[in-house]
């Protein structure tokens, strides 16, 4: 069995930890112990292969500023892990997005800025095209559209992002070999697209990740997240752009974080990628760091969130 919770308490002090059932499905999330008190409302989601503790330095520097929600993805975390459809769509990005939409609801939000790393900036994406009313204002985090990724494909993104190949086969292949050693999978993530180690996230940090990484029906949940991309996610991405007058586009002004030592840098042009996808304002900073800038840089990305949002104030 993989050790419990590793977090310090003093991480999270001014926040809660619940599960939510929304969505058909069990959500772990940390919330504000006091109510939003006309504070902004701030959605926080994780990417691979961590959880809602990636934002545990970002959320300490910006809980009395705004209402900090940081849930655990579908598949992730604490969060439940269930089987993958054969079609994938459980685990698509539409379906982790709605998670996030019945977990607002179940707060009583009804608008919010919501900001995505990773695999959550994918979800924030599909987010913000399926529910524009929601969004008061957007934040992706080292990533390119995944359409625009998979269509660029060549030698040198197939090297560097050699997962997104990897994980999609089908099932148990991946899952088997992830399994016989899934620390050391989990470390070569960490590492290897820290560019230089894991030396700025803290050991709990890094002694969570690996508990969650080994808790029963994660690699087979991360593996359906990225079976999801290359598939049902592409179907739904394809659809979005097809539609007229590009009402299939970010509709809210959208904020592009990405690292100068990361992939997205080296191989593709971010800010470009997502003006395309894009009906409003992008602004872009490249910061001075590699994949896990909120563990990196924690004290640049809550400024530059912060700012973000006290530009972007609630039409409410």
């Amino acid at each position: 069995m993989p050790p419990t919770n590793t977090v310090p308490a003093p991480w999270f002090e001014a926040f809660e930890t619940s599960d939510w059932e929304v969505n058909g499905t069990r959500i772990h999330a940390r919330v504000p112990r006091s109510p939003p008190g006309g504070r902004p409302v701030l959605l926080l989601l994780h990417g691979f292969p961590q959880s809602h503790v990636l934002w545990h330095r970002v959320a300490q520097r910006l809980q009395d500023q705004m209402y900090v929600v940081m849930p655990d993805l579908r598949g992730y975390g604490d969060s439940a892990k269930p089987l993958g459809l054969p079609d994938h769509s459980n685990y698509s990005k539409r379906a982790m997005a709605q998670d996030m939409v019945a977990l607002m609801d179940a707060l009583g939000v009804a608008q919010f800025h919501l900001c995505g790393h990773d695999r959550g900036g994918r979800v924030a994406h599909r987010f913000a095209v399926d529910h524009p009313t929601r969004v008061q204002s957007l934040c992706v985090i080292d990533i390119a559209p995944t359409l625009d990724m998979y269509a660029a494909t060549d030698f040198a993104f197939a090297q560097a992002y050699y997962h997104w190949f990897h994980l999609t086969q089908p099932s148990p292949l991946p899952e088997t070999m992830i399994g016989g050693n899934p620390l050391a999978y989990l470390h070569a993530k960490l590492g290897g697209w820290g560019y230089g180690g894991v030396g700025y996230i803290e050991p709990s940090a890094i002694a969570e990740y690996e508990r969650c990484f080994c808790a029963d029906g994660t690699v087979h949940a991360m593996c359906e997240d990225y079976r999801a991309s290359a598939t049902i996610d592409l179907e739904h991405d394809r659809a979005s752009r097809a539609l007229p007058q590009g009402s299939g586009k970010i509709a809210c002004d959208t904020l592009v974080l990405w690292g100068e030592r990361a992939v997205v840098n080296r191989l593709f042009n971010p800010m470009a990628l997502w003006q395309s996808q894009c009906n409003a304002q992008v602004t872009g900073h490249q910061l001075p760091a590699g994949h896990f800038i909120p563990e990196e840089l924690p004290q640049e990305t809550a400024q530059l969130l912060q700012e973000w949002v006290s530009v972007h104030p609630s039409s409410a």
